[in-house]
């Protein structure tokens, strides 16, 4: 099939394109920009008048919960929610059952969601064999199968040195390494941000030194071994300053933050509110709008979702026995777009949070921009249009997420793959 989408506002941050073009497309692939190459003829043509024409969103963390948790998510049901919401390239961390350790899992989970035929699958293997810090995972036969990156998801080391060798098993290979800060003794029996609000609630807290402290090590060892070093989900202010001292000493480091970390706070915990039980814990305000800022200005590198769907019973126990984690998919634009707006910045500067930038991190060479040759990838959105976020319009089996009942900026109208339209926002009803 042959695509002509016009009239569109297109934004490409690689390109540092952002201007009235049409996209043309065939193949699968992207065949012009702004002018029809020679002998173009569109079998179908989208007219994209008031709308933003962007490369398909890549989420860098979302939990499809298979295989092992299909009770709490499903590749389709989710799958169909990256579609409503953009994302056409998904990282998936490794915290499956069984974990993504070993390549045949990994094989599996690649052919799994290459069937489905929706979005692009990016696993990040296990560092270590079931995630449990001892023996090193067989990195080099993991990413044969199609491995990106490697993480503990939120499991940490606690041995230093199996740490340490795994940095500088990946930094001999070039492969990166991905981790969430958080030591194991620091947050133990935590489920809350430790200050004001915490106490008042009587909810054991988790203080930020938990992150301090193991962001300070895993620099340490980067530096020392000379691992490319992606930190997740960074939730404290301090760690902002770590990690800009690291770059000065020239450890090869990035960072993502959480959407949702950009606009709640504990004090967003209410009376028990268990939807804003997550991992990391929703901080103070002071951290939560130095993580804005800092994504602002650059020293955070890209948004991720966080997308980790959590079935109704086991988010309806009290917070402290409540499962913790968000849905995220569907709100990614909207939430990267009201942060956008609240600090008056380009549109272009958004979309690269979620396109461009999370490409770098992930190593995804074909998406994240729309340059002739490139696979057709693409996120067509209403960036004036505002939705109310309620259980029905969520096409995630997951429905915890505090931003229920809110309206926000932004819907995707149109998700294309590999130049085949995936989702179009007007076969589900009134929009």
């Amino acid at each position: 099939m042959t695509i002509h989408i016009k009239n569109g506002r297109l934004i490409d941050p690689a390109n540092k394109i952002d201007a009235l073009q049409d996209l043309f497309i065939a193949d699968g692939k992207i065949v012009g920009v702004g002018t029809a190459p020679e002998g173009f003829t569109a079998t179908r043509t989208i007219d994209a008048t008031g709308y933003v024409v962007a490369p398909g969103l890549i989420d860098l963390a979302a939990r499809l919960r298979e295989p092992g948790f299909e009770y709490k998510a499903t590749l389709e049901s989710e799958m169909d929610a990256a579609m409503a919401g953009g994302i056409t390239s998904l990282a998936i961390p490794p915290d499956t059952d069984p974990v993504l350790d070993e390549p045949g899992l990994v094989e599996m989970l690649c052919y799994r969601a290459k069937k489905l035929n929706r979005a692009h699958v990016y696993p990040v293997g296990a560092l270590t064999i079931g995630l449990k810090g001892e023996q090193l995972s067989e990195m080099a036969e993991l990413v044969e199968a199609g491995c990106v990156a490697f993480s503990q998801a939120n499991v940490p080391i606690l041995d230093t040195r199996v740490l340490g060798r795994a940095m500088q098993y990946a930094a001999t290979f070039g492969f990166r390494v991905w981790l969430q800060p958080m030591d194991p003794f620091l947050s133990k029996g935590g489920v809350a941000h430790d200050g004001e609000v915490a106490s008042r609630l009587g909810l054991p807290g988790i203080p930020a030194s938990a992150e301090i402290v193991a962001l300070y090590t895993y620099l340490r060892l980067a530096r020392q071994t000379g691992a490319r070093l992606h930190i997740t989900r960074v939730s404290c202010a301090e760690s902002l300053d770590l990690i800009e001292k690291a770059r000065t000493d020239g450890v090869d480091v990035t960072c993502d933050v959480a959407a949702h970390h950009l606009h709640l706070s504990d004090l967003d915990i209410g009376y028990f509110n268990p939807h804003c039980h997550v991992v990391p814990p929703f901080r103070g305000q002071r951290d939560r709008l130095a993580l804005s800022k800092a994504l602002a200005d650059g020293r955070i590198n890209a948004i991720c979702s966080d997308h980790t769907p959590v079935d109704d019973d086991a988010k309806q126990a009290p917070f402290s026995e409540s499962e913790p984690g968000t849905t995220g998919l569907e709100l990614l634009l909207p939430l990267t777009l009201k942060w956008a707006q609240e600090h008056q910045l380009p549109l272009i500067d958004a979309v690269a949070r979620i396109t461009s930038e999370a490409a770098k991190i992930a190593g995804i060479a074909k998406g994240g921009h729309l340059s002739v040759g490139a696979r057709a990838d693409v996120c067509i959105f209403d960036a004036d249009a505002h939705q109310l976020i309620t259980r029905s319009m969520l096409k995630s089996q997951g429905k915890n997420t505090p931003f229920l009942g809110l309206e926000l900026p932004g819907k995707v109208r149109y998700t294309f793959v590999e130049g085949t339209l995936m989702y179009d926002a007007s076969q589900y009803g009134k929009n």
